[in-house]
């Protein structure tokens, strides 16, 4: 398995990420990608992504939440980690832009901010080939107004942490080289993905992720999410698809590969 979102940077991790870590790898999930939210925590993924080369996987990118007065200093200086210096040595091969986007839920404020900053990294992902890992929250035709302005030339990415209906799901995949990153909502009780998904979604359309440490799966709910609890996602998705768990596997994993053009494999 592969868990494309996972947060593994953050202080909930900071006392035993190598125990997660081995937890999820004996839990047969092969790859992790971590989203950045900021400069600084871009800087502190690329850093901990070397420490564990072939299992973690860096993004970088500045989250809409994070969007500030300084926005337009902190994309010149992501910008830099992106392309940079010829005398780096070594550098840890940056597997996409995010986590980005736009989030109107507790507050517009900072719109035009967030507009700006959500653009100028959409062209970020035309120029480098990278595809983008886009959080979305209560701004779907805000976000979509922006991507058909690039629609043809963007390489891909995620809709992640997707939790909307059938009407919301066919419109992101009109994105055609986009797919919906599902996670631990998922496994909820009052959950309506479960139905949704398989009416309006082909599985070779999902990749699955955690959200760590945010939104953990039943039966963890309520507690911290890791990402060896991806399993459960792709169990749901079994019973929901009417598959074998080795099926969802499969088409996942391969969903991953196509949308990141191999920088993993």
């Amino acid at each position: 398995m592969i868990d494309t979102h996972a947060h593994l940077d953050g202080e909930e991790f900071r006392d035993d990420l190598p125990d997660v870590i081995q937890r999820a790898c004996e839990a047969g999930v092969e790859k992790i990608f971590v989203p950045a939210i900021d400069l600084k925590s871009s800087k502190a993924i690329l850093e901990l992504c070397r420490q564990h080369p072939n299992r973690l996987y860096p993004m970088v990118g500045l989250h809409p939440e994070e969007v500030r007065a300084d926005w337009r200093e902190q994309l010149a200086e992501i910008n830099t980690l992106i392309h940079p210096s010829p005398i780096t040595l070594h550098p840890t091969p940056i597997i996409a832009i995010g986590e980005i986007g736009l989030d109107f839920y507790w507050s517009r404020e900072l719109e035009q901010e967030q507009l700006e900053a959500f653009e100028e990294q959409v062209r970020w992902s035309v120029e480098t080939r990278l595809p983008l890992m886009i959080h979305c929250r209560k701004a779907q035709n805000e976000m979509v107004k922006i991507l058909r302005k690039y629609e043809n030339d963007l390489p891909g990415g995620v809709f992640h942490c997707f939790t909307g209906n059938q009407i919301e799901a066919r419109e992101l995949l009109t994105f055609e080289r986009f797919v919906l990153g599902i996670g631990g909502v998922l496994t909820f009780k009052k959950s309506h993905l479960p139905d949704d998904l398989p009416a309006a979604v082909t599985l070779d359309r999902i990749v699955l992720e955690t959200d760590s440490p945010y939104m953990a799966p039943v039966p963890h709910r309520g507690k911290r999410n890791e990402p060896a609890f991806v399993a459960h996602v792709l169990h749901r998705l079994a019973e929901a698809y009417g598959v074998t768990p080795e099926e969802v596997e499969q088409q996942t994993n391969a969903n991953v590969h196509r949308v990141f053009s191999g920088i993993c494999q």
